[in-house]
């Protein structure tokens, strides 16, 4: 049976089972072109400087608002994490807890709620509680089968946001059918939209409606080349050389709409822990008009890039 995909910064993927077929989800969205391993990145990274998360967390530290990161799983021990994380589960091994052994997961992790600072790098949202839901093995491959049961925990396990940093070329009936069910219990589903610098397509699950729908920005809030663009983006976010954990307690530098997306997934749950109980379209309205317009010769009109500033005064109107 063929497997997913999944490669970290470049979010990529294929599609669900229908009728007994199991389908191949492509990649991870990450790009393996800047990968670099840093011995330790101190601090704030700069992509959640940029979105302004610390001059947020006076008001709100996204406490207790639960996170299903569908991924690779997460390193357990990890200094920065370790104080972020529930159990989570295990999908390939039910008797095992999700542990990473790609580095994927703990890579979107870190930047979604990792809290070690001084010693080590803060997220978007400190306070958050991370579930880590290993659908993907160590060459980033998934089932879409695994996908779509990843989905339905998160659902009965009642999370807040379903992370998802991957994507598949192909449309899945059986995998919209579970985005569906998910958006209809008010979970928040966001969704890196792909690393393929296109600009009329994006992959899904972004591709869905039901979704947020997450390209890449760089340092000079410019859409970073290798990220899709274009009518279906919901929002933009940094993805464009993120510092965040990688496997035993180390760090890593990564580039994709992978990473994009674990910067919309925070920024969400510092809202919530503000506002609860705000369902998904009304979330998804409050991102699309407090964004920062983008920089470039070329930036799209009706969309931009997150800022949480923004995000938190447009809720309160």
């Amino acid at each position: 049976m063929d497997k997913i995909a999944i490669r970290h910064w470049l979010h990529y993927a294929t599609a669900a089972p229908e009728k007994g077929k199991k389908r191949r989800v492509t990649r991870l969205q990450q790009r393996p072109v800047a990968q670099r391993l840093i011995v330790r990145e101190k601090g704030i990274p700069w992509g959640v400087r940029q979105v302004k998360a610390p001059q947020a967390w006076s008001i709100t530290t996204g406490h207790r608002i639960k996170i299903g990161v569908i991924d690779t799983g997460v390193d357990f021990n990890h200094p920065d994490l370790k104080y972020s994380l529930a159990r989570g589960i295990n999908l390939l091994n039910r008797n095992a807890l999700p542990h990473d052994d790609n580095g994927h997961g703990t890579h979107i992790a870190g930047t979604i709620a990792a809290a070690n600072q001084p010693r080590g790098m803060i997220g978007i949202a400190p306070r958050a509680i991370l579930y880590p839901v290993k659908a993907f093995d160590h060459d980033g491959s998934a089932f879409v089968s695994d996908i779509i049961l990843g989905i339905e925990w998160c659902i009965h396990n009642r999370m807040d946001i379903i992370n998802m940093s991957f994507g598949m070329k192909t449309r899945s009936k059986a995998l919209l059918n579970a985005v569906n069910y998910a958006y209809n219990a008010g979970i928040i589903i966001v969704a890196s939209s792909g690393n393929d610098g296109s600009r009329k397509s994006i992959d899904y699950p972004a591709r869905y409606p039901q979704t947020i729908s997450v390209g890449a920005t760089n340092r000079l809030r410019r859409i970073a080349p290798f990220s899709n663009r274009g009518a279906y983006i919901d929002i933009y976010a940094p993805g464009d050389k993120i510092h965040s954990a990688w496997l035993k307690g180390k760090y890593h530098e990564m580039s994709g709409t992978s990473m994009a997306t674990s910067h919309v997934s925070g920024a969400i749950a510092l809202l919530l822990a503000r506002k609860p109980g705000l369902p998904p379209a009304e979330i998804k309205a409050i991102l699309k008009r407090s964004m920062l317009p983008l920089r470039g010769p070329k930036r799209p009109r009706l969309t931009g890039e997150l800022d949480i500033m923004r995000m938190l005064q447009s809720a309160e109107r």
